[in-house]
């Protein structure tokens, strides 16, 4: 049983089939089949049902499978640690926060690591909606801090990091805020809906909460949407951290809209497994993980 064998495996129950599986290996056709077939005459078993096109694993092989992807996740972690005991320095590490996600999680860790590292320049950069993610699969990030819409979870390593929670508001003279219960979509869409483009492009685009058929005015920014959801200019979600004092003192007052509740979601630090960590790295994401 070989590495190369196990790796065939995982990426043709991944990939569906056998000639997906070849291309995202970079290989032919033959080889994956030939790999997965010596595999299957060491255990002595099938792995695959080869009844229909697509090849479903078999109860033996889903039993298999568990445990090879394991298997596949301690290698990931022992060439991490390989690659960080052999690696420099970094001159520079490269982070992406979602601007709906407050920096005090990460604040402490991201200053012991620069505290240990003095000749590391690290770049913090926020981004909205898919722009953390763009910047990390085009290489322009080491990190990103971000939720896991759209993110490909089998090329990344995740840690969960916290939580927001973005809640719909409006100013308390806006005529939908006058009065109690829950506000129509109709009603809500001849009203001003203040929305923050996306920073991702159109590959990463993570727009969300949008209601279709109102006016809606776009910003650059979560300050800006503040700022115009206090004039009473329009209505919008609001991450809580980022309205707390607007909340408290009246200034700002939640929406009950329907087909909008607050909505939830957890956030992750996330890196890609096809990227070595150096030192710096290797050290942030350790601290993180503790």
């Amino acid at each position: 049983m070989t590495l190369d064998q196990l790796v065939a495996f995982d990426a043709i129950v991944a990939s569906g089939t056998f000639r997906a599986a070849a291309e995202r290996l970079n290989k032919a056709q033959s080889a994956v089949s030939h790999q997965v077939g010596k595999l299957e005459d060491e255990l002595g078993f099938d792995l695959f049902s080869r009844d229909t096109y697509r090849p479903s694993l078999t109860p033996e092989g889903e039993v298999f499978f568990r445990e090879t992807t394991r298997v596949l996740e301690q290698v990931h972690v022992l060439k991490a640690v390989a690659a960080g005991l052999r690696s420099e320095q970094e001159p520079m590490i490269s982070i992406a926060i979602t601007a709906t996600m407050s920096l005090d999680p990460i604040l402490k860790v991201l200053g012991e690591v620069g505290r240990s590292f003095p000749g590391t320049h690290i770049k913090v950069v926020t981004e909205m909606m898919g722009g953390p993610l763009g910047r990390l699969m085009n290489g322009d990030a080491d990190l990103i801090v971000a939720g896991l819409a759209g993110v490909p979870v089998d090329e990344v390593e995740t840690l969960p990091v916290g939580a927001i929670t973005i809640r719909p508001v409006a100013s308390p003279t806006f005529p939908a805020a006058r009065r109690s219960g829950v506000r129509s979509r109709r009603e809500m869409q001849s009203y001003t809906q203040v929305v923050v483009s996306g920073t991702g492009g159109r590959d990463y685009d993570q727009s969300r909460d949008l209601l279709s058929g109102g006016q809606r005015w776009t910003v650059s920014d979560f300050q800006a949407k503040k700022s115009i959801i206090k004039a009473g200019l329009g209505w919008g979600g609001i991450p809580e951290h980022l309205m707390e004092e607007e909340l408290s003192t009246g200034a700002l007052v939640p929406l009950a809209v329907e087909g909008y509740p607050p909505r939830h979601s957890e956030i992750f630090a996330i890196r890609r497994r096809d990227r070595p960590m150096g030192k710096v790295m290797s050290s942030l994401w350790e601290r993180l993980s503790a």
